[in-house]
């Protein structure tokens, strides 16, 4: 199960490991360029391996010093160790001892996998493959140990010692300048859950208690002076705690539970138990410095990572192809919980919109891949949108299929039947086939099926019977190594509207074609290739609104009129579908006006079905602003490429959708006025939901107010941006006034630097802004930044902030001459030598290269196969390229 360099992974080759490490100690000294790791593990033979099987322990890039197998040195061969491996051709065949000593260098490790210096502190990051570089080990989620780990370190360089588990011993060391700390994990884990963090940090504390009556110490740890910014953060997490014991019965098991916001860090957070490390972006938050969104995110990601606690934990995955199994199920808990905290209408929106955005994107292009991949060649370029969002959209849609009673009964049986356990798909599945007493091998399909299926729904009334006849037929395109398809399971809620908007109860008609459970539940199973179904016993015509809360991931496309959205929109009583209506009623515009504009036409005028449709959410007193602020926010220009296809003008497509919003903003110009005028409440700043709302409707009025008036929407822009107590509303000013050209654009750009010029988090929104402008010379621009005393090529941070702001800047990053791509290339080949992980995401901006119109795909080649032409390209780049420029 390792990964060779540049070798396929398969899951048929999967084999339990031949041997099993019962215990891991570590004795680690930390020092800035010479940390030693003394590892003693404990070994026996798996009895499910085979018999008298050579050891071989991964390493990667390490300098091994000593070895010794049951207290005997053994020479230091490169027949026994190399950097990235050490191999015992006959181990013994009973249990036995390995200790194992090498020399680590944190600061010159760029790729910040393993163990790495992060401003003051030493951290580690071992997902997937990162233990390997810190010591030799078998590496493999299916391995569980329980880890004792000492650290030792001088007390001025690092007076914080923090390890998995709880502390079990901590004091002085002979030399009184250096202490230690000795941290024991009861619970068995993989190598890959392994944390160690030492540094300068200070600690915001506080305890929970436990549903069965224990405390548990809560600890969260900043760079000093920080702490007052990670209040948000602890009050997210003690929240999580409670929404697990009472949504899932889950309750902590640690005697203390610690988080390190560190400021290096490739991903978002991770979950290593009993101590998750974070990107602090994750976890600093004050209303001077961070967004609604960004106080979302926080809950959100802190949700995550302590979910992971049991579903990732407690159970882990047998290998990297069930990686979905704790990602996919522990986003679809964040969601749950995030829909609980807030508006469940809204976190669906919004939920959907990331969905289509990225995993859509994903399925559409030479990146599309199994939920559960069949290969791998690096293991770190399926951390995607596929394993962690469509998965979460499995776990859901088994809800909707079996209902939420024996969804539930199915999740218990799952955490009884696997906890301590490295489990696969088949176990998880197994559990809600016996608690529903349904087969699911069909519905497995969604694990090992890549491609986004489109549902395609055609209706007709027949008013001489009173029935309303649907035909529905799925289909999904070929994906790369899948030329055919079988039908996928996908569970249609449905419900009816009639034309005045009031619904219609299904309890009083027939059906053809729907069993009996399928009409009491408004649940559809659509299995096969087509369906026809006949809803008897209606005496007018209704308008079917199908896939009420989103519940497959599927590519909707209907029949409906603009009436018939029209209605869905005004009275459905679901809100998605009353936002998905507003969505499919734009984009059909936005679609016919990039073709127009392609040839060289104007936009039309807008339908006034469309601005009447608009107008009437927008002056609903009665309807959630934070709705409103979804309704009136366009699909953006990455979804409609997506949706498109192929031949793709993005200069076409940002034309048609700023002319939208130029005749939105001036057809509804009044109402907009009166709600981007509308005056903040006097009272103190909250992220609560509710004050979150009225914020984003107020500054998406204003948004589309300067579309239509822009002397009057940056007038506007810069009062609020002047007046702003609160960073959601200052850089939403700053946004809107970015779209416009001149000095008081750049002077309002000046200003907001210069206050927030020592505070990180706000210096990458304010780069990432700049990176978006929809203008010509932003490429200049983002040029011009990379100098600027703030940017740094090392962090990671900053590296997604500009560089992938540009990246997705859909109309400069596909400009029409390629400099755009020209410029990531470079961009990908000087961060390859640094942190592959990073280099390979930024090469996700080409996924959609092949859609581009002739000269744009060309060119987007041209750049792609520059960098194929670098002699020493990373396992991860490589990967990357390799499945962008297959045929």
């Amino acid at each position: 199960m390792r990964t060779d360099q540049g070798q396929p992974i398969l899951l048929s080759d999967y084999r339990p490991p031949d041997h099993l490490i019962e215990t891991v100690e570590l004795d680690i000294v930390l020092h800035r360029t010479a940390t030693r790791v003394r590892s003693r593990l404990r070994i026996r033979p798996n009895p499910a391996g085979r018999a008298d099987a050579p050891l071989r322990l991964d390493g990667d890039g390490l300098v091994p010093h000593a070895v010794w197998l049951e207290g005997t040195a053994l020479p230091v061969t490169a027949d026994l160790v190399t950097p990235d491996r050490l191999m015992l051709a006959t181990p013994p065949r009973h249990a036995f001892t390995l200790e194992v000593e090498t020399l680590l260098d944190p600061s010159a490790n760029t790729q910040l996998m393993g163990l790495y210096r992060s401003g003051s502190a030493y951290c580690t990051q071992c997902e997937a493959e990162g233990f390997r570089r810190i010591t030799y080990m078998l590496d493999r989620p299916d391995v569980l140990a329980v880890y004792t780990t000492r650290i030792e370190a001088d007390r001025r360089d690092a007076p914080v010692l923090l390890g998995n588990g709880n502390c079990i011993e901590a004091g002085p060391c002979p030399d009184p300048d250096r202490h230690y700390a000795v941290w024991h994990d009861p619970f068995p884990k993989p190598c890959y859950l392994f944390a160690l963090v030492g540094g300068a940090l200070d600690c915001l504390s506080d305890s929970f208690t436990t549903a069965s009556g224990r405390i548990v110490e809560l600890g969260i740890y900043v760079e000093p002076g920080k702490t007052a910014q990670a209040v948000y953060a602890m009050d997210a997490l003690k929240r999580s705690m409670r929404w697990d014991e009472t949504a899932f019965g889950r309750e902590y098991d640690l005697d203390v539970f610690n988080i390190v916001a560190v400021s290096d860090f490739n991903m978002g957070a991770m979950e290593n138990k009993g101590l998750n490390v974070f990107n602090d972006k994750y976890i600093l938050a004050s209303p001077r410095t961070a967004t609604d969104g960004d106080y979302a995110g926080i809950e959100t990601v802190i949700a995550h990572e302590y979910f992971h606690n049991w579903t990732g934990n407690r159970i882990t995955c047998r290998d990297w192809f069930q990686l979905c199994l704790k990602e996919g199920l522990t986003v679809f808990r964040d969601q749950e919980f995030s829909a609980d905290e807030r508006s469940r209408a809204v976190k669906r929106i919004a939920d959907v919109r990331t969905l289509r955005l990225r995993q859509f994107t994903e399925d559409a292009g030479p990146l599309a891949h199994n939920v559960r991949p069949n290969r791998y060649v690096e293991i770190n370029n399926f951390y995607t949108a596929t394993i962690y969002e469509k998965g979460a959209e499995i776990i859901r849609m088994l809800r909707h299929l079996i209902g939420r009673t024996a969804f539930d009964q199915g999740m218990t049986l799952y955490f009884d039947r696997h906890d301590g356990t490295a489990a696969t798909i088949e176990h998880f599945l197994s559990c809600f086939a016996e608690a529903s007493g349904r087969d699911l091998t069909a519905f497995g399909r969604w694990y090992d099926q890549a491609g986004t299926p489109e549902l395609r729904v055609s209706t007709q009334f027949d008013a001489a019977s009173n029935s309303l006849v649907i035909d529905l037929a799925q289909i999904t395109a070929p994906t790369p190594g899948q030329p055919s398809k079988g039908p996928m399971v996908i569970p249609i809620d449905f419900g009816l509207v009639d034309r005045n908007g009031a619904p219609v109860r299904l309890d009083g008609i027939t059906a053809d074609g729907l069993s009996e459970a399928e009409l009491r539940s408004g649940v559809i199973a659509f299995d096969t290739p087509q369906r026809r179904i006949v809803l008897r016993g209606l005496d007018h015509p209704v308008v079917p609104s199908l896939l009420r809360g989103f519940s497959a991931p599927v590519r909707l496309v209907t029949d409906l009129s603009e009436a018939d959205l029209a209605t869905l929109l005004a009275h459905d009583s679901d809100s998605f579908n009353r936002w998905q209506a507003a969505q499919t009623l734009a984009t059909r515009v936005l679609l016919d006006d990039t073709a127009r504009m392609r040839r060289g036409e104007a936009a039309a005028p807008l339908p006034p079905s469309l601005t009447a449709a608009f107008a009437a959410v927008l002056d609903d007193p009665q309807a959630d602003p934070a709705f409103v602020a979804q309704v009136l926010t366009l699909p953006g220009e990455a979804d409609l490429a997506r949706d498109l296809g192929q031949d793709v003008d993005p200069d076409a497509l940002h034309a048609a959708r700023e002319a939208m919003r130029l005749g939105l903003g001036r057809a509804l110009g009044n109402s907009l006025r009166r709600h981007a005028a509308a005056p903040e409440t006097a009272a103190p700043y909250s992220p609560a939901s509710a004050d979150a709302g009225r914020r984003a409707l107020r500054n998406t009025a204003l948004s589309l107010l300067a579309a239509g008036a822009p002397e009057e929407g940056q007038a506007l822009a810069e009062a609020r941006f002047a007046a702003a107590d609160n960073m959601t509303d200052q850089l939403a000013a700053l946004a809107t006034a970015c779209l416009v050209p001149g000095p008081g654009r750049e002077d309002m750009l000046a200003r907001f630097h210069a206050s927030f010029a020592d505070e990180p988090l706000v210096t990458d929104k304010w780069l990432a802004l700049q990176a978006s402008i929809p203008e010509p010379g932003t490429l200049d621009r983002v040029r011009h930044l990379m100098t600027h005393p703030a940017f740094s090529m090392g962090t990671p941070n900053r590296i997604y902030a500009l560089i992938g702001g540009f990246a997705a800047n859909q109309s400069q990053f596909n400009r029409r001459d390629g400099a755009g791509y020209a410029f990531l290339a470079e961009i990908v080949l000087v961060l390859d030598g640094k942190n592959p992980q990073v280099a390979a995401r930024m090469l996700n901006a080409f996924r959609l290269w092949r859609t581009m119109e002739s000269t744009r795909r060309t060119l987007a080649e041209a750049a792609l196969r520059r960098i194929t032409q670098q002699t020493s390209l990373s396992t991860d780049v490589g990967d990357i390229l390799t499945r962008l420029l297959a045929n």
